[in-house]
């Protein structure tokens, strides 16, 4: 039976929360940046691979879940009279997307599987979110994406099942777990979602 569970390596130290509840404005403006990037990063799998049929429903359906998470937080934002700003970079999703080999089937794998772990790691980072908050509409709004963003780390292990026997994606994805379990352990706590 296919294993389509994503997983992570590591979990995330329970004090990194306190980071996001101090400084939740800079942390919103980040998590709205991140939706629109997820969003983007869906479509871009798209755009460069557009003869990969059978998973086109799927990466058109999480952009269109990252698109309304985007308006979302930007909905949260004006409440709380806040604005976008010019991005910066990413050095968690940065560093994920340098371990992308070349070669067309290798890095759409790789792709594929890359997705699963930053949806995974945002999931569980919702969840840390959402049972730290106080304020009821938030800590809902939290714990809905929390499902969400498991749901989507799932489906992009999933896809890969299209082109991919079970035993590559599995040696793939544990090479990429580590990796990424070492990138967050290495990375400073910032308001941000990575």
């Amino acid at each position: 039976m296919p294993r389509l569970r994503a997983q992570l390596a590591s979990s995330t130290d329970p004090e990194w929360v306190q980071v996001i509840l101090d400084n939740f404005d800079a942390f919103l403006i980040d998590h709205a940046s991140c939706e629109r990037k997820a969003m983007a990063y869906a479509m871009s799998v798209v755009v460069k691979y557009p003869d990969r049929t059978e998973i086109l429903p799927d990466l058109l359906q999480v952009a269109q879940d990252e698109l309304d998470h985007f308006r979302d937080v930007l909905v949260l934002m004006d409440k709380r009279g806040l604005q976008m700003t010019p991005d910066e970079p990413d050095p968690y999703v940065n560093q994920l997307i340098k371990i992308c080999r070349h070669g067309r089937d290798e890095r759409l794998l790789d792709r594929l599987l890359v997705a699963s772990v930053i949806e995974t790691r945002g999931a569980e980072r919702f969840r840390i979110i959402a049972e730290a908050l106080d304020d009821a509409e938030l800590k809902e709004f939290y714990r809905d994406l929390w499902a969400t963003e498991a749901r989507h780390g799932d489906v992009f292990k999933k896809m890969a099942l299209h082109y991919f026997d079970q035993e590559e994606i599995d040696r793939r994805n544990q090479e990429i777990i580590e990796v990424e379990a070492e990138i967050i352990a290495g990375l400073e706590w910032r308001p941000s979602l990575h």
